[in-house]
């Protein structure tokens, strides 16, 4: 069957800043671009949805909150709008409906918490954050209502969750026998005024994935991953492919136990593990100084970071 619009990796654009104020925050809402059914929307609305996201983020920052604090409040902000694949507006299963996976690791701890095939939280971020800090485990998969309520976390209906651009993506996808690109997630990296630093992803999967699949997202090592004293990174793109590259702890391995900068480790791990693999997609990262990597091989990939002069938003 014909792919829905899939790229082949390209040569892997990546923007280099340091640390630029006492704090860091970097954001994206997913590889790939916009899918057929979003193409009209206007890129202003885009560029607003990165722009409260990393506002969010920042108020937290900007006011000595920690570096899990911000990502949450950034991922929040994306989760809730239905331009971006997490939360309201995600990609619909084969059966019509919202599965959806998180996860948070704070460096500082070196904990995590991540959840998959979320069908009631409204904000799997909230979710996978409660894993971490409320619950004996890691990660838990199609976590129940009750509990959900009984952590105190807004529910949602599926008909919150399920827009009319995602259902017609799906009836798409399905008369025309396409393979929906594995690409669309949201995530932010962050490193607060300690120095302490986090990361967050959250995503809907593939358009017409099959009841039960799980990507990269809420894998930790492969989609989110963060260590204080080298790096946090988020990912998005083709998920399998990055569990398989187990990318975001590969980055982190070259800077620990080979030595590598942040942006050359970055720029290794996507040539070797992604664009030689014949698989596309980006992610974002903050180093134990400050520094922000954004970098991606598929031909675009929604991002905001600041670059001291200013918010720079990539869409």
């Amino acid at each position: 069957m014909p792919e829905e619009s899939i790229a082949p990796p390209r040569d892997t654009v990546l923007f280099d800043v340091p640390a630029v104020r006492g704090w860091s925050l970097a954001l994206h809402g997913g590889a790939g671009g916009r899918i057929q059914e979003l193409a009209t929307e206007e890129r202003e609305r885009f560029e607003a949805g990165l722009t409260r996201a990393y506002r969010a983020g920042e108020a937290v920052l900007d006011q000595d909150g920690t570096a899990l604090d911000a990502v949450c409040a950034t991922v929040e902000q994306l989760e809730d709008d239905p331009l971006f694949n997490a939360g309201r507006g995600a990609a619909l299963t084969t059966d019509g409906e919202v599965e959806l996976d998180a996860a948070v690791m704070d460096g500082r701890t070196g904990l995590a918490g991540a959840i998959a095939a979320s069908r009631h939280a409204r904000n799997p971020v909230y979710l996978a954050r409660a894993v971490m800090e409320r619950s004996a485990h890691l990660l838990l998969v199609h976590p129940t209502r009750a509990l959900v309520e009984s952590w105190g976390l807004t529910t949602a209906e599926q008909d919150y969750f399920v827009t009319e651009a995602r259902q017609a993506q799906l009836a798409r996808i399905l008369a025309d026998r396409l393979v929906a690109p594995r690409h669309g997630t949201v995530g932010a990296v962050a490193r607060d005024r300690t120095g302490s630093i986090a990361a967050a992803t959250s995503t809907g999967g593939m358009a017409n994935q099959e009841d039960g699949r799980v990507g990269d997202s809420p894998i930790i090592g492969a989609g989110t991953y963060a260590l204080d004293g080298f790096a946090a990174i988020s990912c998005t793109g083709e998920g399998e492919a990055f569990i398989r590259g187990v990318v975001s702890y590969d980055i982190v391995a070259r800077m620990r136990y080979g030595g590598s900068a942040l942006p050359d480790a970055v720029a290794a791990t996507i040539q070797e593990e992604l664009t030689e693999e014949h698989a596309s997609g980006g992610l974002v990262a903050v180093g134990a100084d400050g520094r922000v990597v954004v970098a991606y091989n598929s031909p675009t990939m929604f991002a905001a970071f600041d670059d001291g002069s200013g918010l720079v938003l990539r869409t």
